[in-house]
């Protein structure tokens, strides 16, 4: 993926929300990123991947609320 890929979790189904960012952000480079697109501040998957990817990645917000919250996510080494 690049920086310009966007993956909206809007659409998805609660429960698989957070395994299709996790898989989506496995299958990056080092280095590449992806935006994601969210309906909510994404806060308690920041602290999930802060337990199970500790020092792996970078978390930044683009867009925060109140409609939409947009956090691009580079995987680092």
């Amino acid at each position: 993926m690049t920086d310009n890929a966007l993956l909206d979790v809007t659409k998805i189904a609660p429960r698989y929300k957070h395994s299709t960012i996790f898989q989506t952000f496995d299958n990056l480079d080092d280095g590449e990123s992806f935006v994601l697109l969210n309906d909510h501040d994404p806060i308690p998957l920041r602290y999930q991947f802060e337990a199970e990817r500790p020092e792996k990645f970078d978390w930044e917000y683009l867009e925060r609320g109140p409609q939409q919250w947009r956090v691009r996510l580079t995987r680092i080494n």
